[in-house]
Order: structure tokens, then C-alpha cells, then sequence
């Protein structure tokens, strides 16, 4: 009880520190903007680098703090609904690395706060005159989510049974509208610095931006949308790393059965979101290329391609451990020796995909080897470093996961209905069809016009998103009833799939720096696009290598941090892995009786 005491006074004095830094007292919005500091300084890392390291590891804790209620409440309702404990010890589990890391995401983001204050006030008075309405609104919903988390948590033990734990799920609920609104608006911060509306020019006074407009900027919807699915993608991650570490930490069979089964959830939640995560990167994207082409050029060429090439091999780790850790957790399935022989074409598949995902358009090489291929492409690799080689192999890749986990999901079943064979027939028709028209407007874009060729991927988009949807209503549906092949022996698992895990959530968080990266990068020397520039000595776009180094050391600082927390929360509390075996009663006093005479 003392160390959640002192959890919630961490968390108390984050959200004092966040309050005092929203107190437009301290925005420094003097009436003259002549007299506002324009840059302050920072010692060793520099105002750039002190914003950057408090800016990505804030929103790392609060992309783990945002994404884990949604598959908690998910969780719980499914245990309320099946009956089934396991899921909600699952959910409450979810919820106390969620207490833990809340208090650390407060910190985090007064740090940020306050280094934007001290660190860039001319900035900062722009952003807090235009945005001060939302910044209060900002303040009250952090403290109304910190309320509805606290009883949310703390309420799971007293509010078990009956319409009481309906109403505790609605605080789930609540809770993920409350964490979901300050992301909007957070989010609307951030896109407009990036796409401020075209009315408001150098000359505009911030205080006569209307609000509304700044915050519903060309940007605003897709960036949150394409967060709501990564925040999803990496809670998943970060859970089902701490579960590997509790399996490896693990004493007894119970343990680790508990804790593999609490990998397998996370890791399925992570992957299921990453299928769909490319969907809302073209979203974002192509909105980008539409508020300015030239921002969009300078995002997907020059230089920053080659971000693109280093992100290409990070999601084809992922897909790659993300499917290992599948294919191995099909040992501890009766009935999945079956679809082994399939994996290695599957494997075959994925590797071809990523090759030609991470194949530059552009080779760097000498004078001597440009002039042996003719020019600066290649002639057979600069065939696969275009979009509609890419698009195709990032396509095909999601359609192998998925059929991937339909193998994981059908390993211990027996369809019982009539219809089974020709279900699973139409089934293999729909992965046939998609391929073929993924493949199809993959080739015939080499034969159209750049902007034909961007529509096609349209199609193949649409093509995947639809068997996905039509292939697992027909699986629902012909595995009614399905007799089972025997039981998953949860926690007989290799200590080498857990390691997977473990991979996973390195690259997500890696990956998630990158791209935060890529779309601040591409302002190039503005704080606010064409509106505010950067005057700063160090007002330029770094270069990749320093971007990289700025990013790792992020990402050790984050998984340090969150190292610290998967400790403190096995402190805690240790989770009931079985039901408590009920005390037997006292035997009842026997009253002595005299022998007879």
C-alpha cells in the first residue's frame, strides 16, 4: 500500500508540474512581441537536443499510456461477457503497468513543457496564443483521465460482480474517451506546425488565428488516426515484452503458462494493429502531398529516402519476428504439425518482400560503378526501387501474416459444419483473387503515368482490407461448433520465442523515433510551416547519422524507464494465476464426556 501511495504522489505532483506549466503566466506573451527571448540554450546537448530527447521519450510513455486501456477494457469486457477469470487478472494486470507508467508520463511532459518555455519562448508564445483555449481543456481532462484511472484501478477488487462490474467497465470505457480527446488536441499542436491553415501567413498575429481552424488542419485527422493505431501496435508490443520477461522470471509451470498466454494476447494485439498501420501511413501521406507538394517531395525524396529504405528493414523485422513467434508457438499446439511444412513458403514470401521493400531507387556508388550501369539506376534493382514494386511487396507481406495467424487460429480445430471444405475453398479463392490484384497494378504501374500509378494503390489496399474482412467472417463462421484437437499446453514455449518478443519491442520503439523524425523533418528550417521560421544556429534538418544517434539514445532511455517499471510492477503485486483454494473450517470444539462406569 506504501508504494502505490507514493505511485500516486508521483503521479500528483506530474500533474501539478504539467498545470503550472500550461499557467499562461508562463508563456511569456508579452504585448510586444519584440520583447520575447527568441532562443535559449542548453548545456552539452544543445536547445534542439534537450527538446528532442524530452519530447520522444514523453510521447513514448504516452503512446503506451494511451494505447494499453484500449485492449484493457477490451479484456475485461470479454471476461465479463465468457466468464472466463483469466481475462480479467489479463486486464487488471494491463491496467497496474498503466498506474505505474503514468506518473512517468506527466514527469516527462512538464520536462517538455518547461524546456519549450525556457528553450524556445518566441515559439512558445506563438503556439500558447494561438492554442490557449485548448491548452486549458487540455489540463482539466488530464486531471479528470488521472481520476477515472485511479478509480478505475483501485476499484477492480470492490466492483466485481453484477452491475457493478458493468459500471466499472464503463470507467474503461471513459477512461479511453478521456486519453483519446487530450491526444486530439495534443495532436493538433503538432499538425499545425506542419500544416497551418493557408490563411495565417508570417504577418498573421497569432491571437487572430481562429481555433478551430488551427486545430482541424489538413493534417489534424489523419495524424490522429494513424496514432491511435500505433499507440495500439506498441501497448501491444510493451506488454508482450514484460510478459517475456515474467516468463523468463518464472518459478512455477502456472506462472509461466499465465505469462505465455499473456505474450501471446499482446503480441497478437501489436501484429493485428501493424497489419492495418500501412493503411493510415498512405492516409497521412497523401494528405501531406495534397496540403503541399513540395513538403511531400522533400518527405519521400532526397535525402530523407533514404529514411525509407532503414524503415523498409525495421518493419520487415517486424513481420519477421512477429510470424516466427507464430510458427514457434505452434509447437505447443495439438494438430499444428499439419501447417509446418507451409511455413517455409511463407518465410520465402516475407523475405523476398522486404528485399524488395529495402531496395534504394537511387545506388550510392562511384564514378566508376555509375558508369558501369549507365547511370545512377540500376538496371534491374532500380526496377524494384519504386513505389509499385514496394507497394506490391508491403501488400503481399500483409496478406502472408494474416494467413500466418488464420494457420495459428485453425492448429487445434475440427469444423464440425456441412459446408467446411467449400468454406475453406472460397477462402483460398479470396487470398488468390487479392494476390492477383495486388500483383496486377503492382506490374501495370511501370506502364502508366506517375499520377494513374498513385491511385493504384488504392485498389490494392482495398483489395487486402477486403479479404481480410470477408476471410475472417468465413472462418467465424465454419469454425462453429469446431471440435477441438486437444488443448494449448501453454508455457511449454522455447526461451528463444520470447526473445522474439523482445525484438519486437526494440524495432516498434526504434521505428516510432524514425518516423517521428521524418515528420519534423520535413518542416526543414520552419517551426511552423512557411508562418514561424527557425532562426536558430542549428536551424536545419540533421543529418541521418545524428538523427540516428538522437533516436538510440531515446529509445535506451525509454526501455530503461520502462525496464524500471516491469520491476516495480512484479513489487507490486504478485497476479492470482489460480483461484484461491478456500480455507477449509475449523473443526468445532467436542465437548469431553465422561467414561462410563
Amino acid at each position: 500500500m506504501r508504494r502505490q501511495n507514493r505511485l500516486g504522489m508521483g503521479i500528483g505532483m506530474g500533474m501539478a508540474l504539467v498545470a503550472l506549466a500550461f499557467d499562461p503566466a508562463l508563456a511569456f506573451a508579452q504585448e510586444a512581441a519584440g520583447a520575447v527571448r527568441e532562443y535559449g540554450n542548453f548545456p552539452w546537448l544543445g536547445a534542439r537536443g534537450a527538446i528532442w530527447i524530452a519530447a520522444e521519450v514523453h510521447l513514448m510513455f504516452a503512446a503506451f499510456v494511451l494505447g494499453v486501456p484500449i485492449f484493457g477494457v477490451v479484456a475485461e469486457a470479454i471476461g465479463i461477457w465468457s466468464k472466463d477469470e483469466r481475462y480479467d487478472r489479463l486486464a487488471k494486470e494491463f491496467i497496474r503497468l498503466l498506474v505505474i507508467a503514468y506518473s512517468a508520463t506527466a514527469i516527462w511532459g512538464a520536462v517538455l513543457t518547461f524546456f519549450l518555455i525556457t528553450l524556445y519562448p518566441r515559439f512558445w508564445a506563438h503556439l500558447s496564443a494561438v492554442f490557449e483555449v485548448s491548452m486549458w481543456v487540455y489540463v482539466g481532462l488530464f486531471f479528470l483521465e488521472s481520476f477515472t484511472l485511479y478509480l478505475y484501478y483501485y476499484g477492480w477488487d470492490h466492483w466485481k460482480t453484477g452491475r457493478a462490474k458493468l459500471g466499472h467497465l464503463w470507467l474503461g470505457i471513459l477512461l479511453n474517451v478521456w486519453g483519446t480527446i487530450v491526444m486530439f488536441i495534443a495532436d493538433s499542436w503538432l499538425s499545425y506546425m506542419m500544416s497551418p491553415p493557408t490563411a495565417v501567413t508570417p504577418d498573421t498575429a497569432p491571437e487572430t488565428v481562429r481555433l478551430w481552424s488551427a486545430i482541424a488542419n489538413a493534417t489534424w485527422m489523419p495524424i490522429n488516426i494513424h496514432r491511435i493505431i500505433a499507440n495500439v501496435v506498441f501497448g501491444g508490443s510493451v506488454v508482450a515484452a514484460y510478459a517475456a520477461y515474467r516468463f523468463l522470471a518464472a518459478r512455477t509451470q502456472e506462472e509461466r503458462a499465465h505469462y505465455d498466454w499473456m505474450g501471446y494476447v499482446g503480441n497478437f494485439v501489436a501484429i493485428s494493429a501493424l497489419i492495418i498501420l500501412p493503411f493510415a501511413g498512405y492516409y497521412l501521406g497523401r494528405e501531406v502531398y495534397e496540403y503541399n507538394e513540395p513538403m511531400g517531395i522533400t518527405m519521400m525524396g532526397g535525402f530523407m529516402s533514404w529514411l525509407w529504405i532503414i524503415q523498409a528493414f525495421l518493419i520487415g523485422v517486424l513481420f519477421l519476428a512477429g510470424n516466427y513467434y507464430l510458427w514457434v508457438g505452434m509447437e505447443r499446439i495439438p494438430g499444428a504439425e499439419r501447417f509446418q511444412p507451409y511455413t517455409k513458403w511463407l518465410l520465402l514470401v516475407l523475405v523476398t518482400g522486404v528485399i524488395v521493400w529495402a531496395t534504394p531507387h537511387t545506388m550510392i556508388a562511384s564514378r566508376e560503378e555509375l558508369e558501369a550501369m549507365g547511370g545512377s539506376h540500376h538496371p534491374f534493382l532500380g526496377v524494384l526501387g519504386v513505389m509499385s514494386a514496394k507497394n506490391t511487396a508491403v501488400n503481399l507481406m500483409i496478406l502472408t501474416t494474416f494467413l500466418s495467424y488464420l494457420m495459428y487460429r485453425r492448429a487445434n480445430k475440427r469444423p464440425v459444419v456441412a459446408w467446411a471444405r467449400t468454406g475453406s475453398m472460397v477462402q483460398a479463392a479470396i487470398f488468390l483473387a487479392a494476390a492477383a490484384v495486388v500483383l496486377f497494378y503492382g506490374i501495370y504501374g511501370y506502364y502508366v503515368t506517375a499520377i494513374v500509378r498513385i491511385g493504384f494503390s488504392v485498389y490494392q489496399v482495398l483489395a487486402v482490407l477486403t479479404t481480410i474482412i470477408s476471410v475472417m467472417i468465413l472462418d467465424m463462421l465454419v469454425l462453429r461448433g469446431a471440435e477441438s484437437r486437444g488443448e494449448i499446453r501453454w508455457g511449454q514455449m522455447p526461451v528463444r520465442s520470447q526473445y522474439a518478443l523482445f525484438v519486437l519491442v526494440v524495432t516498434f520503439t526504434w521505428l516510432m523515433g524514425l518516423m517521428g523524425f521524418a515528420r519534423s523533418g520535413i518542416r526543414q528550417h520552419w517551426h511552423i510551416w512557411e508562418v514561424m521560421r527557425d532562426t536558430s544556429p542549428w536551424a536545419a534538418t540533421p543529418a541521418l547519422g545524428y538523427a540516428a544517434q538522437m533516436i538510440s539514445a531515446c529509445v535506451l532511455i525509454f526501455l530503461g524507464l520502462i525496464a524500471f517499471v516491469f520491476w516495480l510492477g512484479g513489487l507490486i503485486e504478485k497476479p492470482a494465476l489460480l483461484p484461491k483454494a478456500t480455507p477449509a473450517p475449523a473443526a468445532s470444539p467436542v465437548p469431553a464426556t465422561m467414561p462410563a462406569d
